[in-house]
């Protein structure tokens, strides 16, 4: 199975999160304001809001499973730029669109620079960037 085609983000209101990721520079050929499920065309990878309660039922129709209400939900997304300036501008457009600053970028403990927003959701977002990093032709990272 070695990959991962579609990362999947339950949105509790599809209009502003879909505004939101527009402001970040997520691209899609949806034109729609309030479409019933958006896919962004990433470098190396999807990224789909689906709505939360969609998302769940889809999951198990008869029996979905509980909705977060808050709170850390166990995982992360992270975003890895190629210098400091990019952390900062990426990390000042996600709070300028109404994400929350959870921890402001900082030099980090392994030698790369870094921060998280949170963003309408709940979805906690890493911006980091790392000296030695290297990227292939997609724009992934390369880690060896």
């Amino acid at each position: 199975m070695n990959r991962i085609n579609l990362i999947a983000l339950g949105v509790r209101d599809m209009e502003k999160s879909l505004a939101f990721f527009r402001t970040l520079g997520f691209q899609t050929k949806t034109e729609e304001k309030n479409p019933g499920i958006v896919f962004f065309n990433n470098e190396g990878s999807k990224l789909e809001l689906f709505p939360l309660e969609e998302l769940a039922k889809d999951i198990n129709f008869e029996k979905p499973p509980a909705l977060p209400q808050g709170g850390f939900p166990g995982m992360t997304l992270a975003c890895n730029m190629k210098s400091r300036e990019e952390v900062d501008h990426t990390m000042k457009k996600a709070v300028a669109a109404g994400a929350t600053l959870a921890k402001e970028p900082q030099e980090l403990s392994w030698g790369g620079y870094g921060g998280y927003f949170i963003d309408l959701d709940g979805y906690y977002w890493e911006v980091a960037y790392g000296p030695d990093w290297k990227f292939d032709e997609q724009n992934m990272l390369v880690i060896e």
